[in-house]
């Protein structure tokens, strides 16, 4: 059983920041693979930002420069530190937790969601 829960979401003024916490609880042999993504009613759930296992990150080009997405392997926790925030960045910030095989004994399969943290941005 695999669990993700998210936390940090709120109401900003433009140019303000905030960091979204993500909390992974699973199965100890797998690694995780830990991404955000957003979602504006009406649209498709989009790509924000990734990180792996290795702790390499990739990020939509939209956020690039503002966003920055880290891991603390200790707590089983990542963060996305958001600044620079803009009104387009308001959305239901959503976190996925996708399982990565460590043991080719014990393959590990499977993407989990969190429930979403609301993220608004006003001018």
């Amino acid at each position: 059983q695999v669990q993700v829960g998210e936390s940090g979401g709120g109401s900003v003024q433009a140019g303000g920041s905030l960091r979204l916490s993500c909390a992974a609880s699973g199965p100890t042999i797998c690694g995780y693979d830990m991404s955000w993504y957003r979602q504006v009613p009406g649209n498709e759930r989009e790509f924000v930002s990734g990180i792996d296992t290795d702790g390499d990150t990739e990020y939509a080009d939209s956020v690039t420069g503002r966003f920055t997405f880290s891991r603390d392997n200790a707590k089983n926790t990542v963060y996305l530190q958001m600044n620079n925030l803009k009104p387009e960045d308001s959305a239901m910030y959503y976190c996925r937790a996708r399982l990565t095989t460590r043991s080719i004994w014990r393959p590990c399969t499977g993407a989990y969601w969190g429930q979403g943290t609301q993220v608004t941005v006003y001018s």
